[in-house]
């Protein structure tokens, strides 16, 4: 039922799942490119004056003019010389920053991308922040460059050079700390490229208090490298998965899709991977990074093949596979200088890729295709994310490096997907093995026929012949008891009967007719004896062919023992006897009185049989005590239940025989006119064994005797 539910409503959770998404990343969109109710301070002609801004706890990009030397690299005393000379001002212009200098009007013409200039901007600090430790996060600059602050030189990522075999390119973001000497601040930078297409300060440099820049540092690291993390982790599961199950190539694409933007996560951003290698060749990185952007539309069209079938023409399929291939060959064999004017191709190449596949998952959803809406909006989510980047990448966009984290959202959702689908997968397999099972069997069985009658045949007699005996053994049980039952009418009632035929005949005969009443009063209390013998025959017959139902329940001893006595008291008061109670201990242990799993009526009765048979042998006068004490035996705490008489007592070596059926005391001299049927001690033997206890008796043939009833606890005192 709960699989029914959670199938039939999973498209609804999707879409939820992904409207929520897409306002996100449509409201982070917003807060990211939103712009405050304040302008933010931007340079003009070379100077950023932030003597009304605090730029300590609060950073500032440093947007706006820089001054421009075009193949000029000139160093701080360099600029400084040729201010006091007095040379004119007219070879200093200015150039906005962030921004290529590929483009810029230059003596009538464009400048290209190749080349180097000195780049330089004033700061006029506010008096708080010029006593504050600052710092500079520089993002990656196209595509070498060294920075002095102040005439220092702070920082130096690859090799400048005016000549293009002495230059070493190189990418890098830096984190660089000084303190101001003054409320005035003279940032000086030299750019040199010869590699790509464009050149210069493209992105975004940041100046405010060392500790607020560390911490956002750190955590745009932290974020990276989360990504990063998930991506690689998420891709080497899905590539063992299609190891394990190699039929279903779908782990395949998406594993390798994963794990390759997982690597380009590496090589952008906070550029984690020359972090780790500072070496690591500058050549190889860009064709790492170009490679997987050509190579990713490609993918996850094959990707999407394996998913929905025949969703993707063949047209279309041999198309991705050239112009993939082309692109790759030509990053492959040709400078960065050549391929990289191509990210627009690129752009435009995966772009298409993912408009065509999001009509293909709009048929799809249209038609209810399991997973295909869930498909279409995280790919809706990661398109977005991905355009971003190329506008970011050709300066179109202030939002940069949006695509590891709408690949993120996308990777996650297809897990999601693929592990349905695996699971899916795995069912059908099994229900289908499941049937060919089932199929083999009725195939053996339908060449096998005769013997599969056999048998069930064989079977059935079995079972009927399992019946049979039981049915058997039940007779038997009840025959024996039947059995028992008669033997103890016939042997036990012999006696009596006769006794009953001889009163009778001395009626009739008129032996004694002064007599006949007393004989008459002896026939009476025969016929009652036998009748309640009858009683007790039949009682313990059942007892001891296990006919007797017991309801045991917890009973708490205490207060059982003490209901007894008190129910019989007058009882054996009346025949004279004092009848006495002890309890012991036990009275004081409250809430923890000892518990026993009794049949209170059955045990009732055993306890009465013993309290019965000490007042036959106790004299007029004499004493009935009923005791009650804890004791262990064998390793389990019990319950002990005494009654002691003060009679004759039993001789010691007649005790094993007295719990015996129909077994009475023999010594000399025993005439007290002492009546029973022999049987009492018998059934309480029988009823204590039921309940897993223990009877005994104890006496020295002199002074009374003890009988004790031993049963186990199920809760004891202190519990």
């Amino acid at each position: 039922m709960m699989r029914g539910i959670l199938r039939s409503g999973s498209s609804n959770i999707w879409l939820h799942i992904a409207v929520v998404v897409v306002i996100g990343l449509i409201a982070s969109y917003a807060i990211l490119s939103a712009t405050p109710g304040a302008p933010k301070p931007r340079s003009k002609e070379g100077l950023l004056d932030l003597t009304h801004t605090s730029i300590r706890m609060n950073p500032l990009k440093l947007q706006g003019e820089w001054a421009f030397y075009w193949h000029e690299l000139l160093s701080p005393g360099d600029i400084r010389s040729r201010m006091a000379g007095g040379e004119p001002t007219g070879r200093e212009r200015y150039i906005n920053i962030p921004g290529s200098w590929l483009g810029y009007p230059l003596d009538g013409q464009a400048l290209k991308g190749e080349g180097y200039a000195t780049f330089r901007l004033v700061i006029r600090l506010s008096e708080q922040d010029s006593q504050e430790r600052l710092a500079l996060r520089l993002p990656t600059i196209f595509h070498a460059y060294k920075l002095w602050v102040n005439g220092e030189l702070l920082t130096e990522v690859g090799v400048v050079d005016q000549e293009k075999e002495g230059m070493t390119p190189s990418l890098a973001t830096r984190l660089v700390f000084f303190q101001p000497e003054g409320d005035t601040v003279e940032l000086v930078m030299q750019v040199a490229n010869f590699h790509h297409k464009r050149g210069g300060i493209t992105k975004n440099i940041e100046l405010g208090g060392s500790n607020v820049l560390t911490v956002r540092t750190h955590l745009r690291i932290a974020a990276d490298m989360f990504i990063t993390a998930s991506l690689l982790v998420i891709g080497v599961y899905h590539l063992l998965l299609f190891m394990l199950r190699r039929k279903d190539r779908a782990p395949l694409y998406f594993g390798l899709f994963t794990v390759m933007f997982g690597i380009r996560s590496l090589l952008n951003g906070e550029l984690m991977l020359t972090q780790w290698l500072p070496h690591f060749p500058w050549e190889l990185q860009f064709k790492l990074e170009y490679l997987i952007l050509c190579l990713g539309g490609w993918m996850i069209t094959m990707y999407f093949e394996c998913i929905f079938p025949d969703y993707v023409s063949r047209w279309f399929r041999y198309g991705s596979r050239i112009v993939t291939g082309a692109l790759c060959l030509v990053v492959v064999v040709t400078p960065a200088l050549v391929y990289s004017r191509m990210l627009v191709l690129i752009g435009v190449v995966v772009v298409i890729h993912m408009v065509y596949l999001m009509a293909g998952l709009a048929h799809a959803a249209v038609r209810r295709m399991e997973g295909a809406l869930i498909f279409l909006l995280v790919s809706v989510v990661a398109l977005a994310t991905v355009i971003n980047d190329f506008l970011y990448y050709n300066e179109w966009s202030p939002i940069e490096n949006t695509s590891p984290f709408g690949l993120l959202i996308f990777t996650v959702a297809q897990m999601l997907l693929l592990s349905s689908r695996f699971t899916r997968a795995a069912t059908n397999e099994e229900r289908i093995a499941r049937e060919l099972q089932e199929a083999n069997l009725k195939l053996t069985g339908m060449n096998a026929n005769l013997e599969q009658i056999v048998l069930e045949r064989t079977h059935a007699l079995s079972a009927a012949h399992e019946d049979l005996r039981l049915s058997y053994e039940r007779l038997l049980h009840s025959e024996e008891g039947r059995k028992k039952l008669l033997a103890y009418i016939t042997h036990d009632l012999r006696m009596p009967l006769s006794s009953m035929l001889g009163y009778v005949e001395a009626v009739m005969d008129r032996v004694k007719p002064e007599s006949n009443e007393q004989y008459l009063q002896y026939i009476r209390d025969n016929t009652i004896r036998i009748n309640r013998m009858i009683g007790e025959l039949s009682f313990l017959s059942h007892l001891e062919t296990g006919q007797v139902e017991y309801r045991m329940v917890p009973v708490q001893v205490t207060p059982f023992l003490r209901g007894f006595y008190e129910q019989y008291e007058l009882v054996v008061r009346d025949a004279g006897l004092d009848f006495d109670l002890d309890i012991g201990d036990t009275a004081d242990l409250g809430a923890g009185l000892p518990v026993a799993r009794i049949d209170s009526q059955r045990l009732e009765q055993a306890l009465f049989n013993l309290v019965s048979n000490a007042m036959k042998f106790t004299p007029g006068g004499g004493l009935v005590r009923l005791a009650l004490a804890m004791d262990e035996v064998n390793d389990t705490r019990c319950v002990v239940i005494s009654v002691q008489d003060s009679g004759m007592g039993i001789p010691p070596e007649q005790l094993e025989q007295i719990f015996d059926r129909n077994y009475r005391v023999d010594r000399p001299g025993l005439d007290m006119g002492v009546e029973g049927s022999g049987l009492g001690l018998a059934i309480c033997r029988e009823i204590v064994q039921a309940h897993g206890g223990s009877v005994r008796a104890e006496s020295d043939g002199k002074t009374g005797s003890i009988f004790q009833v031993i049963l186990p606890l199920i809760q004891e005192a202190g519990e």
